[in-house]
């Protein structure tokens, strides 16, 4: 068993982002319906540069919306794992936007940001080292007592 705010393995965490990719995955299908719909006889001028940078806005705004509501989206409570500053505080809502921009970064060049984890002293991914933050494991619910 882990220990609560002890750092999650790097196991853990990529199985969460397998899961995370999913969710992610809904989220764009869904979240694109409608721009599809809109820009369906825009050139492809714009339609690709406009998509691709609403596409990354949509799901920022899914990541950082989820990490400043207690630092955890579903994948990251599915897996008991929580999103801290270093010195184990809340993220503000600048490290949240800048957290996720360098991890968008990180993932637009093969996952260099996420593979950093297996050279790092600590196996923290790379955008978490420059933005200050860690996932921390944390204990699972406790069931409440059955009722008399």
């Amino acid at each position: 068993m882990t220990e609560e705010g002890a750092p999650a393995g790097f196991g853990r965490r990529l199985g969460s982002l397998v899961y995370e990719s999913l969710l992610v995955a809904a989220v764009a299908l869904a979240g694109m319906l409608p721009v599809a719909l809109l820009t369906e006889s825009w050139s492809p001028d714009w339609k690709r540069p406009f998509n691709q940078l609403y596409l990354a806005t949509l799901v920022g705004a899914y990541f950082v919306w989820q990490w400043l509501r207690g630092g955890q989206t579903l994948a990251m409570k599915t897996w008991r794992l929580k999103l801290v500053m270093r010195d184990g505080t809340a993220l503000t809502p600048v490290v949240a936007v800048r957290r996720y921009l360098l991890a968008l970064v990180g993932a637009a060049l093969g996952g260099a940001g996420f593979l950093w984890a297996l050279f790092d002293r600590d196996r923290q991914f790379l955008h978490d080292r420059l933005a200050g933050t860690k996932i921390i494991c944390v204990p699972a619910a406790r069931s409440s007592p059955p009722p008399r």
